[in-house]
């Protein structure tokens, strides 16, 4: 009978189809094997893997405040994994992972028979953790028809491969540092860090069950987007460390009764924490790493090489500092808004509006593609849906362009930036008041005018041309060249027969007496004193400089105050101390730039700080004490500029100088009146609001505790004398001024009458 069915023309058939397809599939496999469906990694190459990783970027104390990456993924070793986030892996993805080559092939039978044959979905996949490592490392092409069968017979090469070269502790490691997690994530610490703030080997039980969870689909179970899957996800993957004995019964039910808490940390480039400083770090290292090379002679890239880059930047003090700043420009922009009402620059001011359209990406787009101006109004008026920022939250809302343009010009904006003095080392950096919206750095990329912040250098260079800090100035008005006659932002008339000592006039930031006091000094010792304390913007030689006319960076004023509390020299600002390889080799390192040489004497930099330091106990900035309460030892100045377009202030302690901006990005619009736009009102609450901050934390206590040394003997003699005197009756009756310009002119200016004073307006030429 069998001898039949061998000579039997069918079976001969069956038999030459059956050695065909074993040996078309025998070729087939070779045509992978060999490379014809695409070049398999080598043995040589699977030893040398290399993967895309984030550089990181970390605070003074090593905390991770953000990344630039391709792929989120920070590699970590094999003993930082926690035992029980091993077990879940291999109980939910590979049950017999130490027992098998790479392919389980018990695991495969079930599949074809159970889930192909029979279509139970309950019966698990075939694929190892060794097989999805190669998936990992080598991803999936599209092969067409074939495409599945191809992927998983490369995939089964590699793997057989890895198998061979690797442990299975180093393959654990491979496939934990290069899984792919939720949101462009990579690895397993790069997920532990974004899901839950926190090391891998700091993960709990449950924590780690979310994040195993996560791999069989990980947008499904995304537990940011969908917490309730999540959960559910995760108690699959704690039964199954129950079912292979990792976890008692009980041990199982205790943790699938714990709460889902994530603690969602965002290192994407415009979120998260410091996102101004991160995006300057940026530019500044590419820089750096433009001017190096590896040991292939290649140059570094930011975003592949896994990078270390250390900061100066205070990581809980950025927090504060960030609180801070939208605490009160929250409440700031609800002021701003009402005082003009339905007369808003930004609603009644069509030259505005239109200026600010015509710098939109979507009018240049239009202009380019050649369409007349109204056609490109028409498109420009079309509305759509656009995510706008509000302090509330943002909001989803269908608007145009003209629409959107309208919204953002009303918003107020801020820089600030907080020195370590004597070192020049950056603890706060906050650009802007969000850089989703705001990407325009207000403390590395604006120049303002910087209003009275800048009258401390006018009085310094008078002290250093030996004007003593008893020398008394009249308050009265004064017309220079050109008819320019600066007044007092007070609305009170300035007795003109009242004469005042210099810290009076610092504290109370008074006009007339700036300008004469930088007449008296000298306009170009000015300007070189400012050189000297670390200004290197451009400074016009004119008498208006003395009230801060002049436009300068936020980072070259903090520079120049550091030199009151350093020594009287100035450091220069800097943020990046070192820059490592992926494995801790150096690659740069920056120290502190201090100047050698003093910008000014020591006895005329205590009498500085004991003029500053009454701006705060008695001067403009006195709102410190009264309204917020604050007892440190502080020097301060406010600044408000010319029609209430910049608000400033710089805040001093023994060790930390910060400053404070808030103004419009477009300078035409400026705040409605003095009340609201003033340094004290505009910029000082974020110093203050920081400094309350810091006071209720006691890692802070050696900046908020620190206090200024007593001035010197000789220092307190020089400035013991009436804050003010009135000019003798002799002087009275027959005038003379100190200050020989063009007296003419002040004798003919009228005194204003009672109704006058009392119901008159007076020009605000520039404001304290």
């Amino acid at each position: 009978m069998l001898s039949k069915i061998k000579k039997s023309p069918v079976f001969k058939k069956a038999v030459i189809i059956l050695l065909s397809l074993i040996a078309l599939g025998l070729l087939f496999f070779a045509s992978i094997y060999f490379g014809a469906w695409g070049k398999l990694p080598t043995s040589v190459e699977l030893k040398e893997l290399e993967q895309n990783k984030a550089t990181q970027v970390l605070a003074k104390d090593g905390e991770l405040i953000g990344k630039f990456y391709i792929y989120d993924r920070q590699p970590i070793n094999y003993d930082q994994f926690p035992e029980h986030l091993i077990e879940a892996l291999i109980a939910t993805e590979d049950a017999r992972f130490y027992e098998h080559d790479g392919i389980d092939n018990r695991s495969l039978l079930r599949v074809f028979f159970k889930t192909i044959l029979l279509q139970d979905e309950s019966s698990g996949g075939g694929s190892t953790i060794t097989l999805q490592l190669a998936k990992n490392l080598y991803g999936r092409k599209d092969y067409g028809a074939f495409g599945i069968v191809i992927n998983k017979v490369q995939e089964a090469i590699i793997a057989k491969r890895l198998e061979e070269i690797y442990s299975k502790k180093e393959i654990i490691t491979l496939y934990f540092n290069t899984v792919p997690f939720s949101d462009n994530t990579f690895g397993i610490e790069s997920a532990s860090m974004k899901f839950f703030n926190k090391h891998t080997k700091d993960l709990s039980l449950e924590e780690a069950a979310v994040l195993v969870g996560m791999l069989k689909a990980s947008h499904y179970y995304n537990p940011r987007i969908f917490p309730e899957r999540s959960r559910l996800r995760r108690d699959v993957v704690l039964v199954q460390m129950g079912k292979y004995d990792y976890l008692t019964e009980a041990q199982v039910e205790d943790a699938k009764n714990t709460d889902l808490i994530l603690d969602y940390k965002s290192y994407s480039h415009n979120k998260g924490l410091a996102p101004y400083f991160r995006e300057q770090v940026r530019k500044d290292v590419s820089k750096i790493l433009d001017t190096l090379k590896n040991k292939d002679g290649k140059k570094y890239n930011i975003y592949r090489d896994g990078l270390i880059v250390q900061t100066t930047l205070d990581y809980e003090m950025q927090k504060l500092a960030e609180e801070a700043m939208y605490e009160h420009m929250s409440e700031l922009q609800q002021q701003h808004e009402k005082s003009y009402g339905k007369y808003a620059p930004w609603i009644r001011n069509k030259k505005i509006v239109e200026d600010a359209v015509k710098k939109t990406s979507a009018y240049q787009n239009l202009q380019k593609e050649g369409l007349s101006e109204a056609e490109i109004m028409k498109e420009l008026k079309k509305t759509r849906p656009v995510e706008l920022f509000d302090y509330e939250g943002t909001e989803t809302r269908n608007v145009s362009v003209i629409d959107s343009v309208t919204h953002y010009l009303k918003f107020l904006n801020s820089g600030m930036l907080s020195v370590e003095p004597s070192t020049g080392k950056v603890r706060a950096w906050v650009g802007g008041i969000d850089f989703r919206y705001f990407q325009y750095d207000h403390v590395s990329q604006s120049k303002r005018q910087v209003g009275s912040t800048f009258k401390p250098i006018v009085y310094t260079t008078a002290l250093e041309q030996g004007i003593e800090p008893c020398t008394y100035f009249s308050g009265r008005e004064v017309t220079y060249d050109e008819g320019w006659t600066p007044s007092n932002a007070s609305s009170e008339e300035t007795d003109p027969d009242m004469n005042y000592n210099m810290e009076t006039a610092l504290s109370n930031s008074m006009n007339t007496i700036a300008v004469k006091v930088l007449m008296r000094a000298g306009i170009n010792n000015v300007i070189r004193q400012a050189q000297e304390m670390g200004i290197n913007s451009e400074l016009p030689a004119v008498p208006s400089i003395a009230l801060g006319t002049a436009s300068i960076k936020l980072e070259e004023l903090a520079e120049a105050y550091t030199s009151f509390v350093n020594q009287s020299r100035p450091s220069k600002t800097f943020y990046i101390t070192r820059i490592k390889d992926g494995n801790g080799n150096l690659l740069a390192e920056f120290e502190p730039q201090v100047k050698s040489e003093r910008a000014f004497s020591e006895t005329n930099r205590q009498i500085m700080i004991e003029m500053l330091k009454s701006t705060v106990n008695k001067g403009t900035a006195a709102r410190l004490r009264s309204r917020y309460g604050l007892r440190n030892d502080m020097a301060g100045k406010t600044g408000t500029t010319q029609d209430n377009k910049d608000g400033w202030f710089v805040g001093i302690t023994p060790k930390l100088v910060t400053v404070t901006w808030v103004g419009s990005d477009d300078h035409r619009i400026g705040f409605r009146n003095t009340a609201i736009g003033q340094g004290a009102n505009s910029a000082l609450p974020i110093f203050a609001r920081l400094m309350q901050k810091m006071n209720q934390d006691g890692r802070f206590n050696e900046i908020t505790g620190a206090r200024f040394r007593s001035p010197s003997t000789e220092v307190r003699e020089l400035m013991d004398c009436e804050a003010q005197k009135r000019d003798g009756f002799f002087k009275r009756l027959f005038g003379g001024s100190e200050d020989n310009r063009k007296p003419e002119k002040k004798e003919k200016k009228k005194k204003k009458g009672f109704f006058q004073r009392l119901f008159g307006k007076k020009d605000k030429k520039e404001q304290n």
